[in-house]
């Protein structure tokens, strides 16, 4: 069993309920963003980061991405997954950050990330906990 963070930021709650999802699979420790940082990548052999697109579907300005910009260093090799509500648009901000962790030398456990409309209904929980169980296995 690999151990896993999951790091995210939310705005309405839907995001939020997707993490606690994501950890209650991995039986992960679950960190807002702002609390994590590239130092404690290391302690973890996977990590599923967290974000609803925000404004022209983009990660969230304030706090995310400072912290995801911080730790892109230092990704390389690294597993990850990505996950994320939306209201609007087609889910280009997951299309974008999938795009930019592939850069970074990332290993992405899905490059079209997890991505719900609005709030995560039954089904979405039970693939963000699906999600979180094969991050521990993988």
């Amino acid at each position: 069993m690999n151990k896993v963070a999951v790091v995210y930021w939310s705005g309405t709650g839907n995001t939020a309920a997707m993490a606690q999802a994501v950890a209650e699979g991995a039986n992960a420790a679950l960190l807002e963003a702002a609390a994590f940082t590239a130092a404690d990548l290391g302690n973890y052999d996977a990590v599923a980061f967290g974000c609803p697109a925000m404004g022209a579907e983009q990660l969230e300005e304030s706090e995310f991405e400072p912290m995801f910009a911080g730790l892109e260093g230092s990704l390389g090799g690294k597993k990850i997954a990505l996950f994320g509500s939306y209201g609007w648009g087609s889910g280009e901000w997951m299309e974008q950050w999938a795009a930019r962790c592939k850069e970074d030398g990332a290993v992405l456990y899905d490059e079209s990330g997890l991505i719900v409309n609005e709030a995560p209904d039954d089904e979405a929980l039970g693939r963000c906990r699906d999600l979180g169980r094969a991050l521990a296995a993988w």
